[in-house]
């Protein structure tokens, strides 16, 4: 071979050898809980091509399985933290990260996704002409495994991308009813919107790139707080950018309107759904753009987050205590608005942290989003569990169809007056008040004094709309007699027929709320969380 013929080796030695700096390994272990929702999706819509309209639940019965076997799978990654898709020449810089933090956000997610499972086999049994099941579960599951793969990206490509799969799928759900106009405005409504923020936080994004020269998480943190003095504006405004996405997928006030239609136009499970799994997407995903990726412009991020807090906590209170009992989907709506409140409280511990003192302290803060946000998950799905029971005969959902529902329905009316104590922190829900002393506590450790008096006069106005709506299930009705108060929990054949999948959601939303009352600080445990 002549020298000319070899003089290209070194060219291509270089070639390969950047080819191979570039190659990340593969944890399957690690990334199966993710997988298994996709796949099992996948197998679902293939499967809806060859299932008659008479099995179609069998349909429903294999995503709740899927969704049960991706749970199964956190079981393997709870002896350690691991990682993959790491660079070869940079094995500490990895895209996913098998930590305690995505282990106990991938359980939420997952399990929220699992009760939403168990919801909506009722709800597409009682709407078959409306809902196409095989196009409902596929989508439910891609969104479920975008979810799942959301708290352990560890850089920004891989958190947009798990961002929009979680999202995309939810849009579908929301206007999956066939021929319906609100659903379809409902939907239009929650895309317009979602794409908008989500156009800013890419420009956010691209910003925080262009002054860091990398999508990795700890890169970022590490190259940031060395960005050219020229580039600060331009940094700040990244940051800025990005936090506004963020914000419109928490349901943050002002970036909260969609909520109250998109909840009512969507079928219930996807409202309960969106209500939990789509708030765990936007907070995880908030917490690693701020504590992991942006600690050192805390400065920037937390009196944002502060002032988000305040105003989200105090309009979505006021919007739920707005709502009147007649009104149709009153009931819904009230839920809608007291997400948004919800979202403002688990703001708060997310704000501290950037005024914590050291690494324990914002991470003890972190601690309490993440074993609130469980709180709020069990008892408002739980919630949402009793509103779709009641739903089945009072199609119109309004508060006032709850009055006397402990006659019917004595059970029902019991689980969902402990999910409304627990959502107002008041005994015997234990878990609720444990869950907000925890964030008044973050505050307070923060030097958020005045934060934590905002908080408190939220939770004495929520207590009013909590309370009322639970002193309607025991109040009875205005024209009710004894023949009137059995025709509640009648049809011509009898009770009302509770079916298996609707009660097991109810079942297992009160056992776990119920068991966790008892032992409160065992969340804040399981909470434990391990970013830095």
């Amino acid at each position: 071979m002549s020298p000319s013929a070899q003089q290209p080796l070194p060219a291509q030695a270089h070639a390969q050898t950047l080819a191979e700096s570039v190659v990340q390994s593969v944890d399957w272990v690690a990334i199966a809980p993710p997988t298994i929702a996709a796949v099992v999706g996948l197998a679902v819509l293939v499967a809806d091509l060859f299932t008659d309209d008479r099995r179609k639940a069998l349909l429903g019965w294999t995503s709740v399985a899927g969704l049960g076997a991706a749970l199964l799978a956190l079981l393997p990654l709870l002896d350690g933290d691991r990682a993959t898709f790491c660079l070869t020449g940079s094995p500490d810089v990895c895209s996913y990260a098998a930590d305690r933090f995505t282990l106990v956000v991938q359980f939420l997610v997952l399990g929220g996704a699992l009760l939403t499972a168990l919801l909506s086999m009722t709800a597409l049994n009682d709407e078959k002409k409306t809902l196409p099941a095989g196009e409902f579960w596929f989508l439910l599951l891609s969104s479920a495994a975008g979810a799942a793969l959301l708290p352990a990206s560890r850089d920004l490509a891989t958190l947009v991308v798990a961002l929009e799969v979680a999202s995309l799928p939810a849009f579908a759900l929301v206007g999956i009813r066939l021929g319906d106009r609100r659903s379809s405005e409902a939907a239009l409504k929650f895309f317009l919107s979602s794409v908008t923020a989500t156009a800013v936080s890419l420009l956010g994004i691209s910003f925080v790139y262009a002054t860091t020269g990398t999508l990795h998480l700890t890169e970022i943190a590490d190259r940031i707080q060395n960005v050219d003095a020229q580039l600060h504006t331009l940094t700040q405004a990244g940051v800025v950018l990005t936090l506004i996405g963020f914000a419109f997928k928490t349901a943050a006030v002002p970036f909260h309107f969609w909520v109250p239609d998109t909840y009512v136009g969507a079928p219930l499970p996807v409202a309960a759904y969106l209500s939990v799994v789509g708030k765990a997407v936007g907070f995880s995903g908030l917490i690693l753009i701020t504590v992991v990726a942006l600690p050192s412009y805390a400065d920037v991020w937390g009196p944002a987050l502060v002032a988000l807090a305040a105003l989200t906590m105090t309009v979505g209170n006021l919007g739920a205590l707005g709502q009147r009992s007649t009104r149709a989907y009153s009931a819904v709506r009230l839920l809608a608005w007291s997400s948004v409140g919800q979202a403002g409280y688990l703001l708060v511990p997310i704000a501290a942290a950037a005024y914590a003192d050291d690494t324990d302290d914002a991470q003890r803060a972190i601690g309490s989003t993440v074993a609130y946000a469980l709180m709020y998950a069990v008892v408002n799905l739980g919630a949402f569990a009793v509103a779709a029971l009641v739903g089945r005969t009072k199609t119109l959902n309004r508060l006032d169809d709850y009055r006397g529902l402990h006659a019917s329905h004595p059970l029902s009316a019991l689980l969902l007056a402990f999910f409304l104590l627990c959502l107002a922190g008041l005994p015997p829900g234990v878990i609720g008040l444990f869950a907000k002393v925890t964030v008044f506590s973050a505050a307070v450790d923060a030097g958020l004094g005045w934060l934590a008096v905002v908080m408190a006069v939220n939770v004495v106005i929520a207590l009013f709309y909590y309370l009322r709506w639970t002193a309607l299930l025991f109040r009875a009705r205005a024209d009710d007699t004894e023949g009137a108060t059995v025709a509640e929990g009648t049809g011509a054949s009898g009770p009302h027929r509770v079916p298996a999948p609707l009660t097991a959601a109810l079942a297992l939303t009160g056992i776990v709320g119920i068991a966790l009352s008892g032992a409160p600080q065992l969340v804040l445990r399981f909470a434990g969380i391990g970013l830095f």
